[in-house]
């Protein structure tokens, strides 16, 4: 491609789709390949736990049901008893039954406490003193101002009691050891343990058969027996990672494939002298692919190399913000950078060798008329495709009405690019619709350059609709993505808030509330009502478009009286009857659940239960999508503390805040303002992406807008020659650029707007979308000032030349662009 405004772009927007694609790609990687480091377990040859994660046939298609599994965020407990048969087994030299329960030292430090026996998994070795003996006596990591015989008062799940420090181990992550007894009583759960850490060098096979129906995990997987929480964040950023890396493919094919076609349709009269010369159709798309291959392939390869930068730090940025859990590290392998190269090179080769189809084929007399002038007629094939993406968006729209939660969020970027897509074919008929309406006004503005602006787009309409599409794919991707989010994070404050009946409510400031904390509440005078909340997440087989889909489902476990402090908005039966083996539904899951009727549910331990619905509730987004009974919850889970208590009454809670460390008391405002945050941390990801492939769609709009007013220096020069001044010709080419980035933006606005009206109507109820103005005026101004800038910089420097003379303009390949 010999124009160096040509190579340059496509260069810098092939390599920026291989860093996209790369960057997500780490992502992917990262995700599958995932383990919590081993810290605890180190000296054991194999961990054995409950199994990590609820399995279950469903009937996705028809009568052929598939295996589907979601992932544990609680650790399963195991039998002791389960120790005998293990030992039994050759190799096999000890077998320790680890206990593992959160607790707060009195100086408000988080400390995991364990049985002295555990200490040698790591191993912990004691640096100073003596190991526990004595029910009041611990082991503590290392600490400034703790020495062995000092007194400390420790909270697990009650209020703070003193013990004696018998003994110091240096390293690891912070630990308190008591003797196996008081590890047991404190963990509250006799003849259970968390894990068995089996030491020696057993066969992995010999110790499966041994405990049947357990998980026995070795080599990095002990890492997820010792914290289920990257595990459990696994499947959720390998969906992640895969929905994103599927945008920004489809995003590259219409950016780098509209730059290309527009390439080639700028070259069409090169082409035509070629068959008029005797080139075959063959060798047309032949050059035509190896010059693509001479730019792509040295671009893939440096977007390649540069996207595992990019992953790493998508990677960090994630951790830093706490969005992936503590140890979710990162991989960094040849894969993902392969991909990209390979997807990219494909992408940009499948595109050129389609833009020449049309070239290539046609007759070499008619080669040169063709280049000539513009054919105002769309080929039909175009119109059909278009017409088939056009139904698959309104397909996708019909199916993000009737989705639920997280299929309602992943459906909105088909339909965002199936609307595209139909607009990257049918293109040229938006550009004369919009230059009919738009043309008037400029007109109006200015009646001979409109007139002028008005002519020359609308005898292009094949140019101006290649130039429309990225600029509605710039305003329609960055407006759905981020408004979606900001819709989400604005009903999620308001459920909250509106379903928010609680004068005051209490938090930790550590891992959780002990169980006293609601009994000691209810005791001060003043308080009418004390509800502990208890947060959770339960598995369940939702039903959704007549499929079902095993889902997990974030929720609560709250007290008798939740009723009091807080309304979710039910819509049938009592909150009140939320009891024993009850619970209530959000709408968005119950599907054709109703009141008195029963579901299979998966509590966070993964113990199966047929629960009783005795409530459907509107405010899902505020309160989780499943609410249990409090006991039903801490019972299953791998600690009982509570995260807050809702508390009714405006009376001083001081004596409780005392009592337990790491307790504090907020305003509904100031909890709610925490809860904001949360929410608003769970889309960081998706702004960044959004971010990163919006840049990429910006680009590709600015190459795509440059390349093509560069390409008119002929049609410039002879506006200039017919006696037209350079300042007429850039006023015609500002009232153009409004025509068409005006066109193109409506229709990006057209899209966003459709596709956010059917996602806000179904998240939150009404077709009400929240949108920021600010961040509305930014898109808008960003896409219309760069692509402004896009077309008048380069005329500039176009129009700077020397008028050429009549005898480098004997082909008029814009003649019928001139009024």
């Amino acid at each position: 491609m010999r124009s160096r405004g040509a190579f340059a772009g496509i260069f810098v927007a092939l390599a920026f789709a291989a860093v996209l694609l790369g960057a997500c790609g780490v992502l992917l990687e990262s995700a599958l390949r995932a383990h919590a480091p081993v810290e605890r377990f180190g000296a054991a040859a194999a961990v054995v736990t409950g199994p990590g994660s609820v399995t279950e046939r469903l009937g996705r298609f028809a009568d052929a049901p598939e295996e589907q599994s979601r992932p544990l965020t609680e650790r399963a407990p195991v039998p002791v008893a389960a120790t005998a048969r293990l030992r039994a087994v050759p190799g096999v030299r000890d077998v320790v039954a680890d206990v593992s329960f959160p607790a707060l030292l009195s100086s408000g430090g988080p400390v995991t406490g364990h049985g002295w026996e555990s200490a040698a998994l790591r191993p912990y070795l004691l640096s100073a003193g003596r190991a526990p003996q004595a029910p009041d006596e611990v082991v503590l990591s290392r600490s400034p101002g703790v020495a062995p015989g000092a007194v400390v008062r420790i909270q697990v799940d009650g209020p703070p009691r003193p013990y004696r420090v018998s003994g110091l181990v240096a390293g690891g992550p912070a630990a308190a050891f008591f003797s196996t007894a008081t590890a047991a009583a404190l963990d509250g759960r006799p003849g259970l343990a968390d894990a068995l850490a089996v030491l020696g060098d057993p066969d992995e096979e010999a110790l499966r058969k041994a405990v049947p129906g357990l998980s026995v995990s070795t080599g990095a997987a002990r890492g997820d027996a010792e914290d289920p929480a990257v595990a459990a964040a696994r499947p959720d950023i390998v969906e992640l990672s895969a929905s994103f890396g599927g945008l920004a493919v489809m995003t590259a094919l219409v950016v780098v494939g509209g730059l290309i076609v527009l390439s080639v349709r700028e070259r069409a009269r090169e082409f035509a002298l070629l068959r008029a010369v005797g080139a075959t159709p063959g060798q047309v798309r032949a050059r035509l692919v190896r010059e693509t291959l001479r730019i792509g392939a040295p671009a893939a390869l440096a977007g390649g190399a540069l996207s595992l930068g990019a992953g790493a730090a998508l990677h960090a940025a994630m951790v830093h913000k706490g969005v992936l859990p503590d140890g979710f590290g990162l991989s960094l392998g040849p894969l993902p950078a392969l991909a990209a190269v390979a997807v990219t090179l494909l992408a940009a080769t499948a595109t050129a060798f389609l833009a020449s189809l049309r070239l290539s084929r046609i007759r070499p007399v008619e080669a040169l008329g063709e280049a000539a002038a513009e054919n105002p007629r769309l080929p039909r094939w175009r119109v059909v495709t278009g017409g088939a993406f056009l139904v698959l968006g309104l397909n996708a729209l019909g199916f993000s009405a009737g989705a639920t939660g997280p299929a309602a969020s992943a459906s909105i970027g088909g339909l965002v690019i199936s609307l595209i897509i139909a607009t990257a074919f049918l293109g040229p008929l938006v550009a004369r619709a919009g230059n009919r309406v738009l043309g008037r006004a400029a007109r109006a503005v200015s009646p001979v350059a409109g007139r002028m602006a008005q002519h020359a787009a609308g005898t292009a309409a094949l140019r101006a609709g290649s130039l429309i599409t990225p600029v509605a794919l710039a305003v329609a991707f960055a407006g759905v993505q981020l408004f979606a989010q900001s819709t989400v994070v604005q009903a999620a404050r308001t459920q909250a808030e509106d379903g928010n009946r609680a004068d005051r409510i209490v938090v930790a400031a550590g891992p959780g509330l002990p169980r006293g904390v609601a009994e000691a509440v209810r005791r001060v005078p003043g308080v009418t009502a004390a509800t502990p909340v208890k947060r959770t997440t339960a598995v369940m087989a939702v039903r959704e478009l007549g499929e079902k889909n095993l889902r997990s489902l974030n929720g609560a476990g709250v007290g008798a009286d939740a009723a009091v402090t807080l309304d979710p908005g039910v819509s049938s039966g009592r909150l009140g009857d939320l009891h024993g083996d009850a619970v209530a539904l959000s709408r968005d899951v119950a599907g054709g659940l109703r009141v008195g009727s029963t579901t299979a549910l998966w509590l966070g331990d993964g113990t199966r239960i047929r629960a009783r619905v005795v409530a459907v509730y509107d405010r899902g987004l505020g309160f989780g999508d499943v609410l249990l009974p409090r006991d039903v919850v801490a019972a299953h889970s791998s600690s009982p503390l509570d995260d807050r208590v809702l508390v009714r009454g405006r009376a001083d809670l001081g004596a409780v805040t005392a009592a337990y460390a790491g307790t504090r008391v907020l305003t509904p405002a100031g909890f709610q303002e925490g809860l904001s945050h949360e929410v608003r941390l769970q889309g960081f990801v998706s702004r960044l992406v959004v971010a990163a492939i919006t840049g990429f769609v910006l680009i590709g709009l600015v190459t795509t807008l440059a390349l093509a007013t560069a390409a008119r220096r002929r049609e410039f020069a002879l506006l200039r020659l017919v006696g037209a001044t350079r300042r007429q010709v850039l006023r015609m080419l500002r009232l153009e650029a409004a025509i068409v980035l005006g066109t193109g933006i409506a229709t990006g606005t057209l899209i966003a707007a459709v596709t956010l009206t059917a996602f806000a109507a179904r998240v939150t109820g009404l077709p009400l979308p929240s949108v920021p103005p600010l961040a509305c005026a930014v898109i808008l101004l960003g896409v219309a000032g760069s692509g402004a800038a896009a077309i008048l910089l380069p005329a500039r420097a176009v129009l700077r030349r020397r008028t050429p003379s009549l005898a480098l303009l004997k082909s008029p390949t814009h003649r019928k662009a001139l009024p």
